[in-house]
């Protein structure tokens, strides 16, 4: 196989952490010969589904490539479907997230094109690689479901057909976050971290419920509430700035990343109350730069967050779980866990499961 493999990476929905992902592939492997087609993270409805439109007239679909790869908001189905020329190249899907599991806001208008979109793209793939084994499991999950609920024409054996060709290899943390030895964690009066993005499925109306409930016990605490920050973003954050602005530490986004990276450094305890995290970017950094992790028994949150850290789940009780997320904390507080790292999503560690994954789907098609 030549050094230079040409690869085109498809992004039908831009978000920063899809970016993320695809400059660090380029990093990574630097002796392939990259390419990419990327649109920007605007009117879901429309990416999810018209992709395949906008790049219909696209000439560098028409070149000859080693490799395609498309991120899940791509309708590989269908741009398969209309370059025909694409039909030999070898196709991997990577899996940032899947629709399946997507908890819905309830100003959304329900609808199955999105599930479509990713089954169909799962199906058309050569190979489909998740970005943790939650989300891989919600997925086939959620399409045998899916199936259930319809009258007729099911195929057999699907989900036996889409479990055999995926597999799970996370986005990478860069080396340079993780940490050469321990640091000190202020445990009389620790830093708490909230650095998600501030929407509804982050669980914000969650971190107002737990800061109350850590006040209520007299728990000691400062609090940084970070994150990117959209148009309008739930009241809860209003809330918590108006009831312990006295104990906030820093507030909202921070646009340089060395501003960022300053802070994950100086933070105790990085917490999350989400409701979806298809791998939690967020708290896999904070725990690299040498954070304690606390975060619901939930999502991908089981796969390296340790037992101790991981509070009872209550989705249908958010006040019950804030309860039990304080009691946990104070738990820490007491026992000062060491601080774990995740190695193995370490970038230097996941680049060589990249290169045998990209030519082992070459080689198989």
């Amino acid at each position: 196989m030549g050094l230079r493999l040409r690869v085109l990476v498809l992004s039908g929905y831009d978000a920063a952490s899809h970016q993320r992902w695809r400059h660090q592939l380029m990093g990574l492997l630097p002796d392939y010969e990259w390419q990419c087609l990327a649109l920007p993270p605007r009117f879901f409805r429309w990416r999810i589904r018209g992709n395949p439109l906008t790049w219909l007239n696209e000439p560098r679909l028409l070149e000859q490539w080693d490799l395609i790869v498309a991120t899940s908001m791509v309708d590989l189905a269908t741009l398969r479907g209309l370059h025909p020329q694409l039909a030999h190249t070898p196709c991997l899907l990577y899996m940032h997230e899947n629709q399946f599991a997507f908890p819905a806001a309830s100003a959304q208008h329900a609808s199955v094109e999105p599930q479509m979109v990713n089954l169909y793209s799962a199906i058309a793939a050569d190979r489909v690689v998740f970005n943790s084994a939650w989300n891989r499991d919600s997925f086939l999950d959620g399409v045998a479901a899916f199936l259930k609920k319809m009258p007729d024409g099911v195929p057999g054996g699907l989900i036996e057909t889409l479990r055999a060709k995926s597999g799970v290899i996370p986005v990478p943390i860069e080396d340079r976050l993780f940490i050469d030895s321990p640091r000190p964690i202020n445990w009389r009066c620790p830093h708490l971290l909230w650095n998600h993005r501030w929407e509804y499925d982050k669980g914000p109306e969650r971190l107002l419920s737990l800061l109350c409930a850590l006040e209520t016990r007299s728990v000691p605490f400062r609090v940084s509430v970070v994150g990117e920050r959209f148009r309008s973003s739930p009241k809860a954050f209003e809330q918590i700035q108006q009831a312990f602005g006295g104990r906030v530490e820093q507030w909202g986004f921070l646009e340089r990343r060395e501003d960022y990276d300053h802070l994950l450094a100086r933070t105790d305890i990085v917490l999350s109350t989400a409701l979806h995290d298809f791998q939690g970017l967020a708290m896999l950094e904070a725990m690299a730069s040498g954070c304690i992790p606390l975060a619901p028994d939930r999502l991908a949150y089981r796969e390296y967050v340790p037992e101790l850290c991981r509070y009872e789940s209550h989705e249908q009780d958010a006040d019950r779980e804030a309860e039990g997320a304080a009691l946990c904390l104070q738990r820490l507080m007491e026992q000062q866990p060491a601080q774990c790292q995740p190695m193995p999503w370490r970038a230097s560690v996941l680049a060589g499961q990249y290169r045998r994954l990209f030519e082992d789907t070459i080689r198989m098609s």
